[in-house]
């Protein structure tokens, strides 16, 4: 009975072994933020999903992965500690965090995302742009910038610009929250017309 077993167990463990393996694998750091690998596939299902639910999911995993910094774990904890700063709207603490961040590895493009989202909200424009600029060099299919600087662009009035910012995010992202009214309304005010 003991040895029949052993022999029964051996099997059961080498599968259990490649199950947790094969579950881990999408959540290694290895080659995480915007370089990794698993992106392609990610933003290949989010172009193609017809269905708003599962493009929030896939997007959240996008956001996940560029949030990881794939060679310093450190960067990563450093990247969640100033953004849980900027939603306790402690600003300064925020920016010297991420601008810690991009002074370590200027190849970060959610450090530089961040930065640009925390001087959105101090009201420096111009400042976010530049960020924001940052983190489309690094991520030409980060939608979340795209989108952040339609808001900077309609803050400034450059309501064209703005547009043509939020169509390239809709691009990348085809269940970009909002985006039908937003886009309305920028047509209107591109072309002068109240909203």
């Amino acid at each position: 009975m003991y040895m029949g077993m052993i022999m029964y167990s051996r099997p059961i463990i080498i599968v259990a072994f490649f199950c947790i393996a094969l579950l881990a694998a999408p959540f290694s750091r290895l080659h995480a933020d915007q370089a990794d690998a698993r992106l392609p596939a990610l933003f290949e299902a989010l172009k193609n999903t017809s269905d708003a639910v599962a493009a929030e999911a896939i997007a959240g995993q996008i956001w996940a992965i560029w949030s990881e910094h794939g060679d310093d774990e450190r960067l990563s904890r450093n990247l969640q500690l100033g953004t849980a700063q900027m939603n306790a709207g402690r600003l300064r603490q925020a920016e010297q965090i991420f601008t810690t961040i991009i002074d370590t590895d200027p190849a970060f493009a959610e450090a530089w995302n961040k930065r640009a989202t925390v001087y959105f909200l101090m009201g420096a424009f111009a400042q976010s742009k530049r960020d924001i600029a940052q983190t489309i060099i690094r991520e030409p299919r980060h939608f979340g910038a795209l989108s952040g600087l339609g808001l900077v662009e309609t803050h400034l009035g450059n309501y064209t610009a703005a547009l043509k910012a939020y169509e390239q995010a809709a691009t990348l992202h085809p269940y970009l929250e909002g985006y039908d009214d937003i886009t309305a309304a920028l047509e209107k005010l591109a072309a002068g017309d109240p909203i």
